[in-house]
């Protein structure tokens, strides 16, 4: 299947590894122009040269903090420099650490939301203005299965990505008429770094190996196995091409049928 993405522009947040970088690979892989940004310059700078001798396609990237609004502007700024124009936005950023509700301090809950909420509006803020002029774009945010279903532990990332969902799903109303699609991609348990950090943390709280932490959630699963961040990053190219024009305003679980619910 052509997706139409040969040509496209497309920036990718947090890709120096994960969900992101698989992304932006795939998009890279389908024709698309690839910007990348994360925070660290050497996984950065490593992640694109993978990409690039992978896809055969050059990937401009930023180092910067994508709760920093002036270095989100800037960065976008750069992009639409380098290739004209700017057509795909995918949001993205590190989730916060787990803990409980008596556990979690103000300053824990006002970083999550500068860095899952805010860092959300600011790549919006600079690009959906961008795509109006061209009167096509896509802005597709990752969240997690959690806006769904909550996940026990993890409850800054539970709150804050439904906020992240609720202002999604506004903007895909906000500029539908605009040929802009909004749409939040929500990934079950995914064999990434941070997953395995997860398994490491649940271990040493409850005294298990990590092994049987991964063994308890494939258990939960009805494909008895996690996913792959190219999986997921096969759908956020859907969603991302010509072929997803009529869907706007949905959060698409990829998870294996963890979500039990009908919607």
């Amino acid at each position: 299947m052509d997706l139409g993405l040969s040509g496209r522009v497309a920036i990718v947040a947090a890709a120096s590894k994960g969900l992101g970088k698989a992304v932006a690979e795939e998009l890279a892989r389908e024709g698309a122009h690839v910007a990348i940004c994360a925070r660290t310059p050497s996984s950065l700078a490593e992640a694109a040269a993978q990409i690039q001798k992978s896809a055969g396609r050059e990937v401009f990237h930023q180092a910067l903090d994508v709760t920093d609004s002036a270095a989100v502007a800037s960065f976008v700024a750069a992009v639409e420099a380098r290739f004209g124009r700017l057509d795909i936005c995918v949001t993205n950023s590190g989730g916060p650490p787990s803990n409980s509700f008596k556990n979690t301090k103000p300053e824990d809950w006002r970083s999550a939301v500068e860095q899952l909420l805010m860092s959300t509006v600011f790549f919006a803020r600079e690009t959906l203005p961008r795509m109006q002029k061209t009167k096509w774009g896509r802005l597709i945010t990752i969240t997690s299965s959690a806006v769904k279903q909550p996940v026990d532990g993890l409850l800054l990332s539970n709150s804050v990505r439904a906020a992240v969902t609720g202002l999604a799903r506004t903007l895909a109303n906000e500029y539908a008429a605009d040929g802009i699609t909004v749409n939040n991609v929500c990934p079950g348990y995914t064999r990434t770094a941070r997953l395995d950090g997860l398994a490491s943390t649940i271990s040493a709280r409850t005294g298990s190996k990590p092994e049987e932490v991964f063994v308890s959630w494939e258990s939960e699963i009805p494909m008895k196995r996690l996913g792959t961040p190219q999986e997921f990053a096969a759908v956020v190219a859907f969603l991302a091409s010509e072929r997803a024009s009529y869907v706007t305003g949905t959060s698409i679980a990829v998870d294996g049928g963890l979500v039990r619910s009908l919607l």
